[in-house]
């Protein structure tokens, strides 16, 4: 964390006199997750197979299925930077979780599942960056879209449900992103915004022939500090 913020400081620091620098925050976040899979093999289901020796163990687990969602929350710090008043760039490094509630299969010819639930949870470190578009589709200054890409460090996992797959996660990865927020003044040069974020996964994670995708819902809640104000920092001014 420390390193995180010293890096923000350099950014800041470089950028200030340039005028380029606008504004840096904090947030916290709800979020839920779900997982999709994908068995290519079970194309290989054999419909005449009535006992247990001939299975094909690989088309039948794990099956095609959406999970169901998982809830928990993330953390973050960014710096805004642009010189324009409708166009900026937000960089960021956020705390998240993401995973799935799963139901393990414990028969394989039937697809029987277990009667509870199981947590699939990962912990990442991500460094998110968005083009931060104000006053889009000609609505009040005080609302912007966030399109962008996160890039995910896999620190930490832990997969009650379909082990053999859901343990492979890349550590590295990255996916996309689309936000819509809306600020509005606190206290002097200090504002709040809500955010909701769509975070899907770009490309599959995937174990032989079996794929997963993760999307993400994320709920944010945060302050920024403006150091000064022009048009949009100051959302009472007229446009």
């Amino acid at each position: 964390m420390k390193k995180i913020i010293l890096i923000l400081t350099v950014l800041i620091s470089l950028n200030t006199n340039a005028q380029f620098f606008r504004g840096i925050g904090i947030f916290g976040a709800f979020t839920h997750s779900a997982h999709r899979y994908q068995n290519k093999d079970e194309g290989l289901k054999d419909p005449n197979v009535d006992n247990y020796n001939n299975l094909n163990v690989k088309a039948y687990y794990p099956s095609s299925h959406y999970s169901h969602e998982y809830f928990s929350w993330g953390a973050g710090l960014f710096a805004e930077f642009g010189s324009h008043d409708n166009f900026r760039w937000q960089t960021e490094f956020e705390y998240t979780h993401k995973g799935a509630q799963e139901k393990e299969i414990i028969d394989l010819l039937f697809g029987t599942r277990a009667g509870s639930f199981g947590v699939n949870k990962y912990t990442y470190i991500q460094w998110n960056n968005y083009l931060k578009y104000f006053a889009p589709f000609g609505l009040s200054s005080r609302y912007y879209l966030m399109p962008g890409i996160r890039l995910e460090y896999l620190f930490q996992k832990s997969t009650a449900v379909f082990n053999p797959y859901s343990s492979n996660f890349q550590t590295f990865w990255f996916s996309g992103n689309l936000g819509l927020g809306y600020e509005f003044p606190l206290v002097k040069k200090i504002n709040m915004f809500v955010e909701y974020h769509w975070n899907p996964d770009i490309l599959r994670q995937h174990t032989d022939n079996v794929y997963i995708r993760n999307r993400t819902y994320e709920f944010r809640v945060g302050l920024i500090y403006r150091p000064r104000h022009r048009n949009i920092d100051d959302c009472n001014s007229p446009r």
